[in-house]
């Protein structure tokens, strides 16, 4: 490995979670603050590390090194603090106290909208993102092509980003942040909302830039990508390192961590998003009926049902079904209709969710559920429960562990030749 081109020493960051807000900041104060503080540092508002009243510790005193050719991956749960870490080292907000130096053009992925101007085009932005990397224009003129075909979005390069869709936009801003050749490469989770087709051509592109001796950073909740892309991994846990080790040990600790919070009653998690008006409260998986028997088996019933602390019109409730390595299986939506969707008025305040027939090969899976109200988040929690599938049979067709590749078995026949 190379030079260290990242170094953090006692890193914070303080947020009020009362009605105040920063003041806005320009893009000519963004590019003046980053002018002038090449290494960034700051220090402690207080001097001291107590906690203020309405305010919060996104993080305290993270300190580790990168460097040049290492890809870390940066794991942990909602709140942990991996995005806020990306966002101090892209430049976006400033630590509380602490001193972190990032040494080398930094290219960043982390939400869509960041970086870019909403009433210039695909083009002005491109060109703007590049003379904010320190790149002559003649360097972006070489890479444009490249960007603009990657993106593919050709028909639209001359289109103000404002008027793009999330996909359109999530496109551009990864073609201009992988293509500019920055010498670090800091990506967010910002690509779970791509398709399975882009998501793909990301990683191959994140694998090609590792290749090439550059340095990425790498945040997300699906640890078979992480292990694909990272040697190292860094388990973030309440703002601070839990543990920095290589990528398979900190994943490892990450699925321990997720499993021991089984235990916790729902309402107790501290690690949930959303407005909170609505919240998850117990989830029940069993095989359904009223002699059901919480051991599930492939092909067999399956029943889900999830407990909440209210409904609202227009409440709905979606899960998703994950692999033990954080990859999706499959999501259910209450939101989307089907015939054979049924309204019950004694149900209270619970959705229940029926599978015939589950198709999932024998293992371990967890869930995450997210409640929405009218277009609102009221709450999401990650790996809300777990639960195990024997083997089973689809279609009287056996389906035993380990009888092949994949999580999914699907019911199908066989036409054969006469032997």
């Amino acid at each position: 490995m190379g030079e260290v081109v990242i170094r953090l020493e006692g890193l914070g960051k303080k947020f009020s979670i009362s009605n105040r807000q920063e003041s806005y900041k320009t893009l000519r104060d963004t590019l003046a603050s980053a002018a002038t503080k090449p290494f960034r540092a700051a220090k402690s508002t207080d001097g001291n590390h107590r906690e203020a009243s309405g305010s919060i510790w996104a993080l305290k005193d993270v300190s580790f090194e990168v460097r040049q050719g290492e890809v870390v991956g940066l794991i942990g749960r909602n709140g942990a603090g991996k995005s806020t870490l990306l966002k101090i080292l892209s430049r976006v907000t400033e630590p509380t106290e602490g001193r972190a130096q990032i040494c080398g053009k930094v290219g960043s992925l982390l939400e869509v909208g960041v970086g870019f101007h909403p009433e210039l085009t695909g083009r002005e932005n491109i060109y703007l993102n590049g003379a904010i990397m320190g790149m002559k224009r003649v360097e972006i003129d070489q890479k444009f092509d490249g960007i603009v075909a990657f993106a593919e979005i050709d028909k639209f390069i001359d289109t103000p980003v404002k008027h793009y869709s999330s996909g359109m936009y999530l496109r551009l801003a990864f073609a201009v942040a992988a293509h500019l050749e920055p010498e670090i490469l800091l990506v967010d989770e910002v690509l779970a909302v791509g398709d399975a087709a882009f998501q793909k051509k990301c990683m191959g592109k994140m694998e090609e830039v590792a290749g090439e001796g550059r340095t990425v950073l790498f945040v997300s909740h699906n640890m078979a990508a992480v292990q694909a892309l990272c040697q190292r991994g860094i388990l973030l846990h309440n703002g601070s390192i839990y543990t920095d080790t290589t990528a398979s040990a900190a994943i490892g600790t990450y699925l321990q961590m997720l499993e021991q919070t089984q235990s916790l009653n729902l309402l107790d998690r501290a690690d949930r998003r959303g407005h909170g008006e609505v919240k998850l409260s117990k989830v029940e998986i069993s095989t359904g009926g009223e002699n059901g028997s919480r051991i599930l088996a492939t092909g067999r019933p399956a029943c889900f049902v999830f407990h909440t602390t209210g409904v609202q019109a227009g409440t709905s409730c979606i899960f998703t079904i994950y692999d033990h390595f954080g990859q999706p299986l499959a999501s259910f939506n209450s939101a989307i209709h089907s015939p054979e969707d049924l309204r019950d008025p004694e149900l209270g305040e619970k959705f229940v969710c029926q599978l015939d027939e589950l198709s999932l090969t024998p293992g371990r899976y967890r869930i995450n559920v997210a409640i929405w109200s009218d277009g609102v988040l009221q709450d999401h929690i990650e790996g809300a429960s777990f639960f195990d599938v024997e083997q089973g049979v689809i279609n009287g067709r056996p389906v035993i562990k380990g009888g092949g590749s994949g999580r999914v078995c699907m019911h199908h026949r066989w036409t054969l030749p006469q032997s």
